[in-house]
């Protein structure tokens, strides 16, 4: 059972090209299926998997209170998993498609207002190099609609400030170019100028610097900024203290307290952010369509939550302000 697994995660790796988050979360997971076939029913072929057994599985997740949201995703990967065994005629069938995950509730996204996300944009001190550095990370997020983990991985190659636009590598290894506004742009040159220099010394000083390439980086002094940098493709747009690429985690804690320094009292996630951004985009009058490009969603069908909570957000808006639109009469 482990040497298919190991072949199937080999697969998600090198043919799906699945982000190294989603590869851990599969391997781990059907990890703990594997060993709860074995514990508790002396399985040890995937082929002896039936319905039965699924359903007894999930039953077991149950009572031991995990959360509805993480049964489907483990139905998700298991379902996954089997149609692999199926292709590869390992099995006859896939038992997953037999059995019934939990219905999870539709939730809406939770964007933040336009005053929320200008405050949280003036929180960088733009005065040091970490501060230009988030200054233009949180820009970014907002002028493009990012997710966090595009965002980290971006390279200094990806960025076109002549042509105000970003090439952004989404979820399945699908590239996308999107673009952004001239605040974004100002933070870039201004963090690309200073900031990044500044954080690359400390590569130097660590003995860390890729063949000594960006040692001695000078700011830009022509508009052609790549040439001017001497820039080599992979190379990090965002760096951490010691000079080298900044993690989802730790951008995420330092998003966070951002969030506290501006104000907003309740919980607030990077993501909320690529929420704010289709929702501000329907609200000032973009078609779906376009949101769905920007957003490098696959299916229109994702997209289209962000119409609900944008008549979500009108409906409140009529509800508290139209003198005839109150539930109970005066």
């Amino acid at each position: 059972m482990e040497k298919v697994l190991a072949e199937y995660i080999n697969y998600l790796i090198a043919e799906r090209n699945v982000s190294p988050h989603t590869v851990a979360n599969y391997r781990r997971e059907i990890t703990d299926f594997m060993v709860y076939l074995q514990k508790y029913h002396r399985i040890t072929q995937w082929t002896a998997v039936s319905p039965a057994v699924l359903r007894r599985y999930l039953a077991w997740l149950h009572d031991r209170t995990y959360a509805k949201g993480s049964i489907v995703r483990r139905v998700s990967e298991l379902r996954s998993f089997y149609n692999y065994l199926r292709r590869r005629g390992i099995v006859e069938r896939n038992p997953v498609s037999l059995i019934s995950a939990p219905k999870l509730p539709r939730r809406l996204p939770r964007p933040l207002n336009v005053e929320e996300v200008y405050a949280l944009l003036r929180q960088p001190d733009a005065a040091t190099p970490a501060g230009q550095r988030d200054r233009a990370m949180l820009e970014m997020l907002y002028a493009a609609g990012l997710r966090v983990s595009e965002l980290v991985a971006l390279d200094v190659d990806a960025v076109d400030l002549v042509n105000a636009q970003v090439r952004v590598l989404g979820k399945g290894a699908k590239e996308r170019v999107v673009l952004i506004g001239v605040p974004a742009v100002r933070a870039l040159q201004a963090y690309l100028q200073d900031g990044r220099v500044q954080l690359l010394k400390h590569r130097k000083r660590r003995g860390a610097a890729r063949n000594g390439a960006e040692a001695g980086a000078q700011a830009p002094k022509t508009e052609n900024w790549r040439a001017a940098l001497g820039r080599k493709p992979g190379e990090p747009l965002f760096l951490n203290r010691w000079g080298t690429r900044l993690s989802v985690s730790w951008f995420t804690r330092s998003f966070s307290a951002y969030a506290r320094s501006a104000g907003i009292e309740r919980t607030v996630t990077p993501h909320m952010i690529r929420h704010s951004f289709a929702t501000h985009l329907l609200d000032g009058g973009a078609d779906l369509r376009s949101v769905q490009e920007l957003l490098g969603h696959e299916n229109a069908s994702t997209t289209e939550i962000y119409t609900e909570v944008s008549q979500e957000r009108l409906r409140e808006t009529l509800l508290k302000a139209h003198p005839r639109a109150k539930r109970t009469e005066s």
